[in-house]
């Protein structure tokens, strides 16, 4: 056998091998990553009155309808924001002490398991997402979401309550060791990373928003820069979902799928108008078994203002597969077009931005 034949022996046994190795070592994808973040009715309804399992109803007085799943308490996600009027921002998490006191008020301690449910109507885990990302941050240990909230349970055909539960406050403290700051990131940090190699950005707000199509406001209405962060790929949160009216999370195949461009070994900073958005598109990220994931709460509201001077660009980015990240179909809205606006530097392009599937409910 000649030296060439070999040669090409060897290479092909090695393909093979390099092969085999690849498929071993890549996520499986008929299951999500980290399955432990959610909960699912039947779960809930077996270990909902265990010791130390925590169940937390989250939606705010104007989405509650009076009826609780049976032990839950009430604790409504926005207490954990408030806006910063000095610095123009809506939103802004109110710091890890008052938010260890919030929890603490409310009953749940460091080693609880938490489960936080909201409602499809309010906004099929995008708003208990909020809270996975607060406790997150604190490294709480265990946290969960029931997919599909309070209507998941109600469909299971499990019994509901009219009385919220009360539970005697304790003292949350989270160890300083154990805080997980590299969740939160500020626009100043993005800005130095910006062409890092080891970083990557998803905006999460609709096509229109992203492409500057749909301009965001800031608290005083003022309309702020058209565009997003450059490099960032829009994966618009709504697609996370089987569809709109039933807001199921996708299987994880088909997020795979959809997130087949991005790499899970970066860092991945997620970001939407004030981190509401954001927060869901993170605990998407941390179901699919990303590690290193930040979000960018201040998000628009600090990066396209014009008393910054943080750079935008208006064109697509795709991931470096060429993939598209996420092209569902998405009930139509309307759009209003461009307005004038010092922000862009770069020119429009991708499609016209129709079906985008925003909800204009504070994030």
């Amino acid at each position: 056998m000649s030296s060439v034949m070999i040669k090409r022996i060897v290479i092909a046994g090695f393909l093979i091998l390099a092969g085999m190795w690849s498929l071993a070592s890549a996520p499986r994808v008929d299951a999500y990553a980290d399955p432990g973040l959610l909960a699912g009715p039947k779960w809930l309804q077996q270990h909902k009155d265990d010791p130390g399992v925590a169940v937390v109803d989250v939606r705010e007085d104007k989405y509650f309808d009076g009826k609780v799943i049976p032990g839950a308490v009430r604790m409504p996600w926005r207490s954990f924001r408030k806006n910063d009027l000095l610095y123009g921002l809506g939103g802004v998490f109110v710091g890890l002490d008052e938010a260890q006191s919030i929890l603490g008020e409310h009953g749940i301690a460091r080693s609880d398991t938490v489960v936080l449910y909201d409602s499809v109507e309010r906004d099929g885990g995008a708003t208990a997402s909020y809270v996975f990302w607060v406790l997150d941050l604190l490294g709480h240990d265990d946290v969960k979401i029931l997919e599909r909230g309070i209507d998941g349970w109600r469909e299971a055909g499990y019994e509901l309550s009219d009385n919220p539960a009360k539970q005697e406050p304790v003292l949350y403290q989270a160890p300083v060791d154990e805080v997980q700051v590299q969740r939160r990131i500020s626009g100043e940090k993005i800005y130095q990373r910006l062409n890092d190699p080891h970083y990557q950005i998803i905006d999460v707000r609709s096509r229109s928003e992203y492409l500057g199509e749909r301009p965001n406001t800031g608290l005083d209405g003022t309309v702020l820069k058209l565009g997003h962060i450059p490099t960032a790929y829009n994966v618009n949160y709504t697609h996370n979902w089987t569809s709109e009216e039933t807001k199921d999370i996708k299987p994880a195949a088909e997020l795979a799928q959809m997130y087949a461009g991005m790499d899970r070994s970066k860092g991945t900073v997620v970001y939407c108008h004030s981190g509401r958005r954001g927060s869901f598109g993170y605990f998407i990220l941390r179901l699919m078994g990303f590690q290193d994931v930040r979000l960018y709460e201040n998000s628009w509201f600090e990066w396209g203002s014009h008393e910054n001077f943080f750079p935008v660009e208006t064109k697509e980015n795709l991931p470096p597969s060429g993939a598209p990240i996420s092209m569902t179909p998405m009930k139509k809205t309307s759009s209003s077009g461009k307005t004038g606006s010092r922000g862009g530097s770069g020119s429009s392009g991708g499609s016209s931005g129709s079906g985008d599937g925003y909800v204009s409910c504070g994030g």
